[in-house]
């Protein structure tokens, strides 16, 4: 691994998850004060808090996983300027094309819940709906073009949103 690929690493940590996860939900929350979506850091005893957390962990359990394969196996990162150079058909990338934005839904969910956000909430949502255009009719076109058929065979086998329960084995 070159420190060239270790840098460009950290951008895209630092300007994606960064953005979506820290600084869009940050203003939403300020400009959400005093409103009907103004949130409330409720107390440690809450069972919302815990859930939050929860499902916040879970999704960055998963956000670090799939992170290092693209980094170790794929060769890139998850930034559109940088991607990875081999296509990563390992972990949960078995059971679902997207896990990395099912890491972000799941830590934008558990920041709504914990924090009690409706602010966060409606992010989430238009965050869902924004990317529910954008990977379709952008990011997978790209896919196809760089990895082919292999592509191809795995979006028949692998779902895009929802995980399925078996993992799927490309043929070798």
């Amino acid at each position: 691994m070159t420190w060239k690929l270790i840098r460009a690493y950290a951008l895209a940590l630092l300007v994606l998850p960064g953005t979506v996860l820290v600084f869009v939900p940050w203003a939403a929350s300020i400009l959400a004060a005093g409103t009907p979506f103004d949130g409330d850091v409720p107390g440690w005893q809450d069972a919302n808090a815990w859930a939050g957390t929860l499902l916040f962990a879970l999704g960055f359990a998963l956000a670090g996983w799939t992170n290092r394969l693209f980094l170790f196996r794929g060769e890139g990162t998850p930034a559109p300027w940088d991607p990875p150079r081999k296509f990563v058909v390992h972990g949960p990338y078995r059971h679902v094309r997207n896990p990395m934005m099912l890491a972000v839904y799941l830590m934008l969910a558990g920041e709504a819940l914990a924090f009690a956000a409706p602010a966060i909430g409606a992010w989430l949502a238009a965050f869902l709906a924004i990317n529910a255009v954008y990977i379709p009719l952008s990011e997978e076109r790209g896919l196809r073009r760089r990895f082919g058929a292999d592509y191809d065979t795995y979006c028949e086998n692998v779902p895009r949103w929802w995980p399925k329960r078996r993992p799927w084995t490309p043929e070798t």
